[in-house]
């Protein structure tokens, strides 16, 4: 059988009736990459989960994913947190240092794969999280 209907118009938006919006992926994708400012302002560690808070707190109401995406940001954050402070603590000891790095590449891994992995409309949900925020 032969397909008669034409193609799309080029400058015609395609939207996906069933998943997130162009505009939703972009904004989670930036949601799983905003606390990388954390990183670059070492005198505002805590940015990194400032800055993903104020972009949940603006869009969650009028965008399902990025509220989704949003909350399972804040919670691998709070949760990198939490180990990274309980490192500093006890930072006399030889073991504390090494998980501390371990968790820090591997939070960065992560904050990679869950970026590409919204930014192409799928939830992402980060391993060993806290689940604080539901």
């Amino acid at each position: 059988m032969e397909n008669n209907t034409p193609p799309p118009d080029g400058d015609a938006p395609v939207t996906d009736a069933v998943g997130p919006s162009k505009e939703e992926r972009t904004m989670a994708m930036i949601c799983h990459l905003l606390p990388l400012v954390g990183c670059l302002v070492p005198a505002l560690p805590i940015l990194n989960i400032v800055a993903p808070l104020v972009l949940w707190l603006i869009k969650k109401d009028s965008m399902p994913f990025v509220n989704d995406q949003g909350k399972e940001v804040l919670n691998f954050q709070i949760t990198v947190s939490i180990i990274i402070f309980a490192c500093m603590l006890t930072f006399w000891l030889l073991l504390p240092i090494g998980i501390a790095f371990v968790v820090g590449i591997g939070a960065l891994v992560m904050m990679i794969i869950a970026a590409i992995q919204s930014n192409e409309g799928k939830p992402y949900r980060y391993p060993f999280t806290l689940r604080l925020i539901k």
